[in-house]
């Protein structure tokens, strides 16, 4: 099948955007779409090998003790609330207005990952500090849920600059506790598209096991052999790419 040409492709994906705390929605729909699947089967193929590149990445990053848990838990259920209040605002917001607004702070976020020096979380320990990653992931996941829930796609693109900024999270420790986010919400969206088309599971399952093979290479390398000041440079690369996609549906001329 001419699908499986795209093993290969999936595997970089995969490896390259679980080192930065994402799955690779963002690249596999426009593939699946280019393949010629109709954009329902895109999507949840997208969401379901999504959700198993960062489960693998989760699995390295939980085994090294590098998940935030109690802001990734209050991150992943604020925004999965937050997410349906931010898909009925959306037809209040002019569309062009509001993707140029995020495109903007998209680039912002870019910018801010390639100048911005490293800042650490406070020293606190014990209830305070407990209190604050609690009320941290639950601000961050408000947002990261409005604005998916807006756009219409996933989130795991806003987690990482997020944490870095409310939480001062090094990049690492960000990325890591993104996956775990973005393996429920992913496997979540799939569920609810499962059982309404039909999938190509003949395509699906190797792709998937692709996937799983770039999300533990992808986190090994990251722990491993990627310094944190690369993996800034290459989310504010994934962020560029995306806002210029974004610019591209306000003003097709781009």
């Amino acid at each position: 099948m001419h699908e499986l040409t795209l093993l290969p492709i999936i595997f970089v994906i995969s490896l390259v955007l679980t080192m930065v705390g994402l799955g690779g929605g963002l690249f596999y729909s426009p593939l699946f779409l280019l393949l010629g699947f109709a954009p329902p089967v895109a999507a949840a193929t997208s969401l379901f090998l999504n959700g198993v590149a960062a489960m693998s990445a989760a699995i390295t990053y939980w085994r090294r003790k590098m998940v935030d848990m109690r802001t990734g838990l209050a991150l992943l259920v604020a925004s999965t609330l937050a997410a349906p209040a931010g898909a009925s605002l959306s037809p209040l917001v002019p569309a062009r207005a509001y993707t140029l607004l995020l495109a903007g702070i998209m680039l912002a976020a870019a910018l801010r990952m390639l100048r911005g020096k490293k800042t650490a979380v406070p020293g606190r320990s014990g209830p305070g500090r407990r209190a604050s990653s609690l009320v941290i992931g639950i601000l961050a996941g408000l947002a990261i849920g409005l604005m998916a829930g807006l756009l219409g796609i996933g989130g795991g693109i806003f987690i990482v600059p997020l944490l870095g900024t409310l939480a001062g999270m090094e990049v690492k420790q960000a990325a890591a506790t993104s996956v775990f986010v973005v393996t429920f919400s992913s496997f979540s969206g799939f569920l609810a598209h499962v059982g309404l088309h039909a999938m190509n599971w003949a395509f699906v399952l190797p792709a998937a096991l692709t996937c799983f093979l770039g999300g533990q290479l992808g986190s090994r390398l990251m722990i491993t052999r990627i310094p944190p000041r690369t993996i800034k440079r290459i989310f504010a690369v994934i962020l560029v790419l995306f806002a210029l996609k974004l610019l591209q549906r306000a003003i097709p001329v781009i």
